[in-house]
């Protein structure tokens, strides 16, 4: 066979192939897709790792599972399996719709690693809930398994007299993750710090005790976890003796522009960490988004943050009875330094105070769900920007009953809405909330649960980005021009 031949075989396979992917996104001949086009498609896998819950010999934990009904295929499953060599597995989620949960009470309990697709895949959500009833990390912690990633950004940690801070790693690879951990204070990056060139076996966890890294006992510090080979999730576990626990959930990328959404309205104190990852200095302004517009902080209308530096603001009791959302803007309309920040809430105070944290949340483009609510005690907070935006919440079926049910609220841009989802009817067991923006600005969302125990006001708050179950896909048309010698 001459070369002619084989260059004209080689470009028949490679129409064929062109052809059956065509095929396979649903295109056919009749309504071939241009050159250099893409549609949005519903994702075919998915990926989500949980923390080590917690050690405590006093803590339950929850796992709820869920994926929102909609744009997935048929078939597929969602599993969730030990980051270690035992066999045992939870309850995997095989329908959209409605949750499953599994729950464990054992001290050393694993982290866990995921994996969901065809129908389960686009959406995928799992709630990782624990109840420290008693001793040094007594509080709720509350966390939405992370997809594996390379960079992660935690405002908000500290090293100081009374806190147990650790960035919990977990690979889900068949290779292992090096990871370098970066420190940053109000004097800059710590230096003698041990976090640079940590191995993290393959599927397998590794929790990283802040306070081995660096001598420095420090109020308020930025993690950044960044990984050198391979890719990891990663989440901040936080816990204060006097004020309770939670996880840090990571910060939305540096922008210049962020958004804070679900301040509860009960906040005792609020307290702002930021951090500017480049060169130049940034000025910010704060902004917050009550129920009936943006005010600005008396006393804290600007705050210069300094270059490589972290930078703490305490804004007291900022809500004043109003659930709110905190937007930072810049000082400058013209190149906006990019910065990440997060903020501590405490609800309750002395003895019975409790501790959550909430970072910068990136926006929901289309949709996003929070697995984990109960019958009580679960608050959204919603915040426009730009425009007023339309936006459907639906609640779930429940775990065990229950009949989906939805609602369709308006939320005026500059404003934050707290609500708490319509209730499933005939609800058993734990229902899961999805989030859709409809039209307008752009939305960002939280989830507040609240579990008083004994007087204690505990609390956890998760961010709710977009799902990302729709991922853009490029798109191919038959062309013959690649039959040509």
């Amino acid at each position: 066979m001459n070369r002619s031949t084989l260059s004209l075989a080689g470009a028949v396979v490679a129409l064929a192939v062109l052809t059956g992917a065509a095929s396979m996104t649903g295109g056919d001949d009749s309504h071939a897709a241009t050159a250099g086009s893409s549609s949005r498609l519903p994702v075919q896998r998915s990926t989500l790792l949980c923390p080590e819950p917690s050690t405590s010999e006093f803590a339950d934990t929850t796992y709820t599972s869920f994926t929102p009904t909609g744009s997935g295929t048929s078939g597929g499953k969602a599993t969730l399996v030990p980051a270690t060599t035992k066999p045992t597995a939870l309850k995997p989620l095989t329908s959209t719709g409605k949750p499953v949960t599994s729950s464990t009470d054992k001290s050393d309990s694993p982290a866990l690693i995921g994996t969901a697709d065809g129908a389960v895949a686009p959406g995928w959500s799992v709630s990782q809930t624990t109840v420290v009833s008693d001793g040094p990390g007594r509080g709720l912690l509350g966390t939405s398994c992370v997809a594996p990633d390379s960079e992660f950004w935690f405002p908000g940690a500290s090293t100081q007299d009374g806190r147990q801070d650790y960035v919990h790693l977990v690979n889900p690879d068949d290779t292992p993750a090096v990871v370098d951990i970066d420190l940053y204070s109000k004097d800059g990056q710590l230096k003698g710090s041990t976090g640079d060139g940590i191995t993290v076996p393959a599927k397998s966890s590794k929790p990283v005790l802040l306070s081995t890294l660096i001598a420095d006992k420090v109020q308020d510090l930025t993690v950044h976890v960044v990984a050198r080979s391979g890719r990891v999730g990663a989440a901040v576990q936080a816990t204060d003796n006097a004020a309770g626990t939670d996880w840090l959930s990571a910060a939305a990328q540096p922008a210049g522009d962020l958004v804070m959404p679900g301040i509860p309205a009960d906040a005792t104190d609020v307290r702002l960490i930021t951090y500017v990852p480049g060169s130049d200095d940034a000025d910010l302004t704060l902004k917050l988004a009550t129920p009936s517009g943006s005010i600005t902080p008396a006393g804290n209308e600007t705050l210069h943050v300094k270059s490589g530096m972290t930078t703490s603001v305490d804004l007291g009791d900022l809500t004043r009875g109003d659930a709110g959302s905190l937007i930072i803007g810049s000082s400058s309309s013209h190149d906006p330094v990019p910065v990440v920040a997060g903020l501590r809430i405490t609800r309750g105070k002395g003895s019975d105070q409790e501790i959550a944290f909430l970072p910068a949340t990136a926006p929901i483009d289309r949709q996003a769900s929070i697995a984990d609510n109960r019958s009580k005690g679960s608050t959204l907070a919603l915040t426009a920007t730009g425009k007023d935006v339309s936006v459907k919440i639906t609640s779930s079926a429940g775990s065990t009953a229950g009949t989906s049910v939805s609602k369709t609220v308006t939320v005026k841009a500059g404003t934050t809405v707290s609500t708490a989802p319509p209730q499933p009817s005939g609800l058993k067991g734990a229902y899961a909330v999805t989030v859709q923006r409809l039209s307008g600005g752009q939305l960002y969302a939280s989830r507040m649960l609240a579990l008083p125990m004994d007087g204690v006001p505990m609390f956890t708050i998760q961010p709710m980005p977009d799902d990302q179950g729709l991922v853009e896909v490029p798109q191919a048309a038959d062309d013959l021009r690649v039959l040509e010698p």
